[in-house]
């Protein structure tokens, strides 16, 4: 090759329109690339969830195996005259540990356990032992991981962490878990007292929490509405038993999961926030010892899209859809209607 050929021979570099066409393809292709990687990590997360509902309800079936019985929803005061309107389980008062502190040793945490004392109330613990934040009660779509919940008047300032699931007590109130009971609802109750099948009875559902320091959501320790355990508000016919479901009371107060209607309200000691709250799709109202809002309910809430996970009392995990049907979710959750209903 000649010295003159050698001098016409040119690097070609990209122009500027072939680079920003390069950026432009690229852009496209992240854009199309990114749902993906979102649904696969929600995947993921649904999965862990489910992994921890799992592990949860083994941990109820081997408390069972040991006391004979499946753990209460709370250990806490009764009311001695219970009626529709006052009922007989009272969460805020009493000794206040929820079935989720009852069950520490059947999932490892047998040293957590051992740190409570149970001859003081739950918010007298030394070294706080409720404020312990475990993996096996966080679900990573939540992020409950670093809340906690905290109330000078309702906790008298102690500090419970946050986690993100919750007991099934009865298909109406908590604090009417003794006259229709959900799985874990009453003073505890033998699996031969579960008339409906155990593969057909919900046990734990997940709830959602928010960053609110004051909104009780997911406060393990605590056996309160929202926080540990669960309540369709599906009234029953007359309040006789067994459990038959009453029309009349559908398009009032009933709580699906992932409820976000004003009306579907979880009944919280205090609902700060409302608007903020209703914003996140988690509404609530504050809780009334006279008024609208005397009663205590809760609906099951997540991230996951279209539901919530579910353990049942056999021990494996399904999904609750927020288009099941009402009355169908309340015969599932309630334990002696006498009515076998599949689960979905």
């Amino acid at each position: 090759m000649t010295p003159r050929a050698i001098r016409t021979i040119k690097t070609r570099g990209f122009t500027l329109v072939e680079l920003l066409v390069v950026i432009a393809i690229i852009g496209v292709l992240v854009s199309m690339l990114l749902p993906a990687v979102q649904a696969a990590r929600e995947a993921a997360r649904r999965m862990q969830c489910r992994n921890n509902l799992k592990q949860l309800g083994l941990a109820v079936l081997n408390y069972h195996d040991v006391y004979r019985e499946l753990p209460p929803g709370g250990i806490v005061d009764k009311n001695p005259m219970p009626n529709i309107t006052d009922g007989e389980f009272i969460p805020h008062q009493g000794k206040m540990f929820s079935w989720a502190v009852l069950v520490l040793p059947f999932f490892e945490q047998g040293g957590l356990h051992d740190r409570f004392d149970f001859r003081l109330t739950v918010l007298q613990q030394a070294g706080d032992p409720q404020a312990a934040h475990l993996e096996t009660f966080h679900c990573p779509s939540d992020g409950a991981y670093d809340r906690n919940f905290v109330h000078a008047t309702w906790t008298q300032g102690k500090r419970f962490a946050k986690g993100n699931y919750a007991a099934w007590v009865s298909p109406m109130h908590v604090d009417l878990q003794n006259l229709f009971r959900g799985a874990l609802g009453g003073d505890g109750q033998n699996l031969t007292a579960i008339q409906d099948g155990t593969s057909q009875t919900p046990m734990l559902s997940e709830v959602r929490t928010r960053a609110h320091e004051q909104d009780q959501r997911g406060a393990w320790a605590l056996p309160w509405t929202g926080a540990s355990q669960l309540a369709f508000d599906m009234h029953d016919d007359d309040d006789i038993r067994p459990f038959v479901h009453n029309p009349l009371s559908i398009p009032n107060g009933i709580q699906p999961p992932n409820n976000t209607t004003t009306a579907n309200s979880d009944i919280l000691y205090d609902c700060p926030d409302q608007a903020g709250a209703q914003l996140a799709k988690m509404p609530c109202q504050t809780w009334q010892v006279s008024g609208p809002f005397h009663y205590l309910s809760a609906a099951p809430r997540s991230l996951h899209p279209g539901g919530v996970n579910t353990v049942y009392l056999d021990g494996h995990v399904g999904f609750l859809t927020n288009n099941i049907d009402y009355i169908l979710m309340a015969y599932l959750i309630c334990v002696d209607d006498g009515q076998v209903t599949p689960a979905p």
